[in-house]
Parts: structure tokens; C-alpha cells; sequence
């Protein structure tokens, strides 16, 4: 071979090479990514308490997601004209924040989120609308580590419409007023375990402390198994509160025949992502 042929057979082998080693590398994060949800569940469990009187509900949302790591979306949910009267039994949650990556393999989670119920207000009395409303607004901080995640709520805002006006009617039994339940706090913990064959098993606890009302003050629990089955992902949840009998029950328009929204169940659902 004579050098101008080993050079010439050189450049095309390195360049195949280089070829080789960009196509091995992994394709780069899309700089936008909008991914969306839909999903049936037996009983909407917010932090442990039925939001719909321990009946189904049909909840969806859409998730915008930049590149950098800042995030906004949107979620929603029926919830039950007894727990939330005088409005479109309707919940809709806005959120918005930032993820940034932090020691190594964590990720550190920054954002505020919305609560919003289109027309409702609290009920002073059966059938007697007050010009208070449920709407909530919070900032949270989480961590995320492999199986592991946290995240700490603080409401800016009285907590879904207590205060020291509405706290005589705002939960089953009466409250002493205590003034405003701004800087309610909700502790969420979690661990994921993989247990293969697309089966996952979940662990939770959160802590829910509303300021100036201990009372209303609870723990939550739920231990759950999900699968991806035929495309769509199925769910059964068992879910447990210490919440106090008393306080959180939820009458019907007449304020009778009340549930208690914090008791055990079990909580099924069957949903996709797209």
C-alpha cells in the first residue's frame, strides 16, 4: 500500500470511527416537552380527605416542561357540591416552577400552585352562601433522590377559606376563631420501589399542621401497587388519616346524612399518560 492510499484508507476508517462514537452518544433533551393526562379514580383523596364525598372522579391535566428545567401546568378535577358549595364542582389546579439539579444525582424542585374552585363559596349555614371562598395558594420546596422524594407546602393564603370569619362553619364542628390559618404547613414523603414486570410499589406519608387550629391537625398514609397494563396504568391505593371524626365530615345540602371523608379505604384507579 503506498502512502497516499494508507492516508486516504486512514482519514475514511477515522471518520467512520467518529461516526460510530456520535451515533453511540445519547440524543439531547428536546428543548420543549408537553406531555398530557387523563385518568378515573373511585374516590379523589386529597392529602388523605375525600374530595368527593367518597364517590368517582374523572381528573386530567397537561404538563409544559423547558429544557433548563422550568415547568408550568394544569390539572383538573370533580369534586363534591357538598364538600365545595355554591360552585361548578370543579377543582383546578395552576402550578408553575423550577428543577434544578443539586449534589449529584438529586434534584431540588421549586414552585407555587394554585387551588382554584370556579364559583364556590362556604356556606354559613345549609343553603346559605358567604362571600368566602376555598381558593388556596402555596409555595413548596422538594428534594428527589432516586426512590426517594420530599416535599414541603406553605400556604400563603388562608387555608382553603379558614379564619378567624369563617371558623364556626368552615368544618363539621364548630372552631374557636384563631385568626387567619395562613402558614398551614404540609409535609409529603415518599419511596418507590420497583418490583419489576412494570410493577411498582409505593409508600407515603404526609403531615398536615394548619397554624392556629391543632385540632385540625393530622397525619396521612397510603401504601399503593401500580401496573402498566395494555398501555393504560392501574392503581389500588389503601388510605388512612388520624384526622379527628368530629371536624372532618361532610354533610349533604341539608347538612345531613354526613361521611366521614377521612376514614380508611381503598382507592382504585385506571389511567394515561400521552
Amino acid at each position: 500500500m503506498n502512502k497516499l492510499s494508507f492516508l486516504t484508507f486512514a482519514l475514511l476508517l477515522s471518520s467512520s470511527l467518529a461516526s460510530q462514537a456520535q451515533g453511540s452518544d445519547p440524543a439531547p433533551a428536546p428543548e420543549h416537552t408537553l406531555n398530557g393526562n387523563l385518568s378515573l379514580v373511585s374516590d379523589y383523596r386529597f392529602r388523605g380527605i375525600s374530595q368527593t364525598w367518597a364517590l368517582p372522579a374523572v381528573q386530567g391535566g397537561f404538563d409544559y416542561a423547558h429544557r433548563s428545567g422550568w415547568y408550568a401546568g394544569s390539572w383538573a378535577s370533580n369534586v363534591s357540591g357538598n364538600s365545595y358549595n355554591n360552585g361548578a364542582g370543579l377543582e383546578l389546579d395552576l402550578y408553575g416552577g423550577v428543577k434544578l439539579p443539586v449534589m449529584g444525582e438529586a434534584t431540588l424542585d421549586l414552585g407555587a400552585l394554585a387551588y382554584v374552585y370556579p364559583g364556590a363559596r362556604l356556606n354559613s349555614a345549609p343553603g346559605v352562601a358567604s362571600s368566602k371562598r376555598y381558593d388556596n395558594l402555596e409555595l413548596y420546596a422538594g428534594l428527589s433522590l432516586g426512590a426517594f422524594s420530599g416535599k414541603l407546602s406553605y400556604a400563603l393564603t388562608d387555608y382553603f377559606g379558614l379564619n378567624g370569619d369563617t371558623a364556626g362553619y368552615a368544618y363539621f364542628s364548630a372552631l374557636d376563631a384563631n385568626g387567619s390559618s395562613k402558614g398551614t404547613l404540609y409535609l409529603d414523603l415518599n419511596y418507590t420501589v420497583d418490583l419489576g414486570q412494570g410493577l411498582t410499589l409505593g409508600a407515603h406519608v404526609g403531615r398536615t399542621e394548619v397554624r392556629h387550629y391543632g385540632d385540625l391537625s393530622y397525619t396521612d398514609l397510603k401504601l399503593s401497587l401500580a401496573q402498566e397494563m395494555i398501555g393504560l396504568n392501574w392503581t389500588a391505593a389503601v388510605i388512612a388519616t388520624d384526622a379527628k371524626r368530629a371536624l372532618y365530615q361532610v354533610g349533604n345540602a341539608a347538612g345531613q346524612d354526613a361521611k366521614r371523608v377521612g376514614k380508611a379505604g381503598l382507592v382504585l384507579s385506571v389511567g394515561k399518560t400521552f
